[in-house]
């Protein structure tokens, strides 16, 4: 439901700092989710990398667990399922409303600002 929300136009008079009706909020939300979508989209690389840094300073030879970048990349497809379900169950509250999409757009928002933070913290450890 969220995609047929980002394809509705914004109107001339929509106002994100102070939305009034419906679709304006539903499209406000679905924006600052895509925000937030590119700050992540943003940091992800950086942590791959620093963990791929840490990966070659590994000594494989007493220690053969998976290594950093593998348990993140592992890490972050089950976190991706878990918003995305998470998010849904949330919006299940208006389930079919117009209230719906404002709901799964605002959750994915929060978790994913959450996630970006998680990502950068791994990076500066």
């Amino acid at each position: 439901m969220l995609v047929a929300i980002l394809l509705v136009a914004a109107q001339p008079q929509w106002n994100c700092d102070d939305p009034q009706v419906q679709q304006e909020m539903n499209w406000c939300a679905a924006k600052s989710y895509e925000a937030a979508d590119a700050a992540l989209n943003r940091q992800w690389p950086r942590t791959v990398a620093a963990m791929k840094e840490r990966d070659a300073r590994l000594d494989r030879a007493y220690d053969d667990r998976p290594g950093y970048f593998e348990t993140l990349l592992e890490a972050q497809r089950a976190w991706l399922k878990y918003r995305d379900a998470h998010c849904a169950s949330e919006g299940f509250w208006a389930r079919g409303g117009s209230l719906e999409p404002l709901l799964v757009a605002t959750c994915k928002r929060k978790l994913t600002e959450e996630r970006t933070q998680q990502l950068q913290y791994l990076v500066e450890q």
